[in-house]
């Protein structure tokens, strides 16, 4: 989704940000850097942009009261996408309020990257884009040189490495008043205090596009499957992986979405049909999120979500049982002698 083999790196500007929390303080750069050497450019574009090949989730600004302009990072970036020369100044504001919300006793202080770049290309489309990246994982490197008698070893104690970026986005300048196209990586998503990055300091929602839809109802259908089922009805958790087998099939067949040959053609039930449908009202209410009730399916979401979706079986600790086909070459029940429940499974041949 996002390419750029014929990206520019066209300024950079690098500030220190540290903890309030640990009473630390920010440092801003006087100016931009002047990056004359190739290699070295290279090796920032990989650092970069290289985790970004893999994204395919878009995100846009949003403020809580609706108004674009009051968030802080779509403020800065929209002045330096306006006038160029305002880049390295509002990088500084960038950093500040960095900064000012990087209060959690936890968040590590790093370098802020601000960066510019040309000929990025998005959904096919080529733009150019701010890159905001946070470095704040460092690690011990080794350095071997030759010399006359043999070689020397050296090391640095707190070297960046540049297969793992921390954190970072980058702005497309396209769609302005929607909010911008935005990518975002954060490794450290996890953890509690992480969410400063995307929600504190960037101010993101996720893009209503296919491949979100996509991913939301496959998510509410797991979800409905696996908990709210047992609530309504008595199923076996063979019948529940059977379910899921089924919506898992129509998602890789189907081009795209539609929610009453979805309902008929995976869950076949006008009771459970009806379920379905109010769980995944409930869920856009809770959530605010709109799912349409037809859509092009994203098969990049179909294969993100996959892995979610289990057809395992476990029984006790002493058995998996793999289930991807029909469901009724399987059979539960009870041995009264043993006072145990057992599965009967049915098939031609071992492989």
């Amino acid at each position: 989704m996002i390419y750029f083999p014929e990206a520019i790196l066209s300024e950079t500007s690098i500030h220190r940000i540290g903890n309030q929390a640990q009473d630390e303080f920010y440092v801003l750069s006087e100016q931009s850097m002047d990056i004359q050497d190739e290699q070295l450019k290279n090796l920032l574009m990989r650092y970069f942009l290289g985790p970004f090949e893999k994204v395919n989730e878009i995100y846009r600004f949003f403020h809580p009261n609706e108004d674009l302009n009051l968030n802080e990072v779509f403020h800065f970036v929209s002045q330096i996408f306006e006038d160029g020369t305002k880049f390295h100044e509002n990088s500084q504001q960038l950093a500040k309020f960095l900064y000012g919300i990087s209060s959690h006793p936890k968040i590590k202080a790093g370098e802020l990257y601000v960066c510019y770049f040309e000929n990025v290309q998005i959904e096919g489309e080529v733009h150019d884009a701010i890159g905001i990246f946070k470095s704040e994982t460092k690690e011990p490197y080794l350095k071997v040189s030759p010399e006359q008698a043999g070689f020397a070893l050296s090391y640095e104690q707190e070297a960046v490495n540049i297969n793992k970026l921390d954190k970072g986005c980058l702005i497309f300048n396209t769609e302005k008043a929607e909010g911008y196209k935005v990518a975002v990586i954060d490794q450290t998503n996890k953890s509690a205090e992480a969410v400063y990055w995307k929600d504190d300091f960037l101010k993101l929602k996720v893009r209503n596009d296919n491949y979100n839809q996509t991913s939301n109802v496959m998510g509410v259908y797991k979800n409905f499957v696996t908990e709210k089922l047992d609530q309504e009805y008595d199923i076996t958790k063979a019948d529940k992986i059977d379910l899921l087998n089924r919506s898992m099939k129509y998602f890789k067949e189907k081009e795209s979405f539609d929610l009453d040959e979805f309902s008929q053609e995976v869950i076949g039930n006008e009771d459970g049909i009806a379920s379905f449908k109010n769980f995944k009202k409930s869920y856009e209410d809770e959530f605010d999120t709109a799912i349409a009730d037809s859509f092009d399916i994203s098969g990049a979401a179909v294969k993100k979500q996959a892995r979610a979706f289990k057809s395992v079986l476990k029984l006790d600790k002493n058995f998996h049982i793999y289930i991807h086909g029909n469901k009724e070459l399987i059979e539960k029940g009870f041995d009264e002698d043993k006072s145990m429940n057992y599965y009967k499974v049915y098939f031609k041949e071992e492989e």
